[in-house]
């Protein structure tokens, strides 16, 4: 049963209030204000009914005293002095509601239940933010090798500040993971971590979704839509695959990164935000300035702090690590019992190149045990391609494909991007990012392969 502790300079009130309420709740009752932090504490109250005036205590002071030691606690003013200054300084100072006296018992049921669906509500998303800061921290980063130390120091060193951050790296290697853990170990992470995926998004989209629309902006614009960069205010936008954005919407990018400031699609009133921007990409984006397809000030706008995301090849040791991680991980989620690999195993691996970097490994590890018929994971149980290297079978190391001189050139792109997604089991997102296209054209592609059967 919730608690509810009235506090009021005239008895008479107290023990009204507290026989209208007692059947519903556990109900305390003060007229000295000296006594209510005391109770606070000693009952775990969960909303407080507060006079605005206590004899010659003012109750702003009380309310003031109470949110600054117990933020939890939900406080609804009650007075006879009601006027419009003091219920926006009531408000100001954290009162949950304001009502006057004489109190319609209806109006005050519903405002303590409210209080009450607030108070839980916020137990919750407290009790989630500290669970996303545990999944989000930086010993969910796998690994002890020299590059991956020196790579997470430098990331903490970013975490506290606001500037913007380009991560950058191979396919698989976790970039939505280092975005994550910025946002939720720094100093804005119980405000919102917005992502928004440029490549996934369809370009006549994308932009509607970024920035949002008034009602009636276009066709099908029923009602006012905030965008994902409202929606980021005080917290992190995230703008992942950044170098598959149009041209022309980066400009506009551009112009939040300098003036913090958006306005929605059909409105011409800007909107002043805080938002802190975090922006990845597989791709050189120096490369693509040249190319024409990334607009040079947005790129050094972007890259102010440079992550580089060592790929697996380079951490040195991690292998291991990261196949006893895997390991817990799946026999867990698939209810098995594999005991680990054999060595020759871990030998192999460790001299695989993994195009697919992690990503490409957990995959692997999930397939093994998923398959598994044993306690041990032996070298039989790996896919063939993993079983050859460089000082072995240089031939073998990659799958090749046969072209006839003279193919027409789209039937060549065809057999490579079927042969891609084959290599990683169908997984487009890995395909994409080997190939270095965006999952949209991809996509677009394989329906288009499809329809020509």
């Amino acid at each position: 049963m919730e608690k509810i502790l009235i506090v009021d300079d005239e008895k008479n009130i107290c023990d009204s209030l507290k026989f209208a309420l007692e059947d519903d709740y556990e109900v305390f009752t003060t007229q000295d204000t000296s006594r209510v932090m005391e109770i606070l504490y000693d009952e775990n109250i969960d909303v407080v009914l507060l006079d605005l005036k206590i004899g010659k205590i003012d109750g702003i002071t009380v309310l003031k005293d109470i949110k600054s030691r117990l933020k939890d606690v939900q406080v609804i003013v009650v007075t006879a002095y009601g006027s419009i200054e003091s219920s926006i300084n009531a408000m100001k100072e954290g009162a949950f509601h304001y009502i006057t006296k004489p109190i319609d018992m209806e109006e005050l049921y519903l405002y303590i239940q409210k209080s009450i669906e607030y108070k839980k509500l916020n137990y919750s998303l407290t009790n989630l933010r500290s669970i996303l800061k545990e999944r989000y921290s930086f010993k969910e980063i796998i690994g002890k090798s020299h590059n991956l130390r020196l790579f997470l120091n430098r990331v903490e060193k970013v975490i506290d500040i606001d500037s913007t951050v380009l991560i950058t790296g191979e396919s698989g290697t976790g970039k939505d993971l280092i975005a994550k853990a910025l946002h939720f170990q720094g100093n804005r992470k119980d405000e919102n971590f917005i992502v928004v995926n440029c490549a996934a998004i369809p370009e006549n989209l994308l932009e509607s979704e970024l920035f949002g629309y008034e009602k009636g902006t276009f066709t099908g614009a029923h009602k006012k839509k905030i965008g994902k960069i409202q929606l980021a205010d005080k917290g992190t936008l995230f703008l992942d695959e950044i170098a598959e954005m149009d041209i022309q919407l980066q400009a506009k990018i551009l112009r939040i990164v300098e003036d913090m400031e958006i306005t929605p699609l059909g409105s011409n009133k800007p909107i002043k935000i805080d938002v802190r921007i975090v922006a990845a990409t597989n791709k050189s984006l120096e490369e693509e300035v040249k190319a024409g397809r990334f607009r040079e000030d947005l790129f050094y706008r972007l890259n102010v702090i440079n992550l580089e995301v060592p790929p697996l090849r380079e951490r040195k040791g991690d292998m291991p690590i990261l196949l006893n991680y895997f390991l817990n991980k799946y026999n867990n989620k698939l209810n098995k019992n594999v005991l680990g690999f054999s060595k020759d195993v871990i030998d192999i691996l460790e001299k695989y190149k993994f195009p697919g970097n992690v990503r490409e490994l957990e995959n692997l590890v999930e397939m093994l045990i998923a398959l598994a018929d044993n306690d041990i994971i032996y070298k039989e149980n790996l896919p063939k391609k993993y079983c050859f290297n460089d000082d072995n079978d240089s031939d073998h190391n990659h799958d090749y494909i046969k072209i006839t001189i003279g193919t027409d050139l789209k039937e060549v792109e065809k057999a490579v991007i079927l042969k891609t997604l084959d290599y990683f089991h169908g997984n487009r997102r890995m395909t994409a990012d080997i190939l270095r296209i965006s999952e949209r054209n991809l996509q677009y592609k394989i329906k288009e392969y499809n329809s020509i059967k």
